[in-house]
């Protein structure tokens, strides 16, 4: 399964009702390690389909970001039952991400 755009719109029904674990990647186009992290979170979306994979853009979703008080891109949340229980702010390598699950 790709990633989703997460938005002001579908957060509920994605993100806080969804019955797998949530990634959230909080991103930017204009930002460089957001760009390493881009393509790692694609391949976990499509190797583990027991977990969803949301991308939100900070520029386009800033009412999310501040929600999660967002100070650094990128930013990965993880979510599960509609709480978060992990964080993690910086580029990081495929098997650390997926530790934060």
């Amino acid at each position: 399964m790709a990633s989703i755009k997460i938005n002001n719109n579908n957060f509920q029904s994605e993100v806080i009702n969804s019955d797998k674990p949530v990634i959230l990647d909080f991103w930017a186009s204009w930002c460089g390690p957001c760009r390493m992290v881009g393509p790692i979170l694609e391949e976990i979306s499509e190797e583990r389909p027991d977990i969803k994979v949301g991308k939100i853009n900070v520029d386009e979703e800033s009412e999310l970001a501040a929600k999660f008080r967002i100070m650094s891109i990128p930013t990965m949340v993880v979510i599960k039952d509609g709480k978060v229980v992990n964080q993690a702010v910086g580029a990081r390598p495929k098997e650390a991400i997926l530790a934060l699950l």
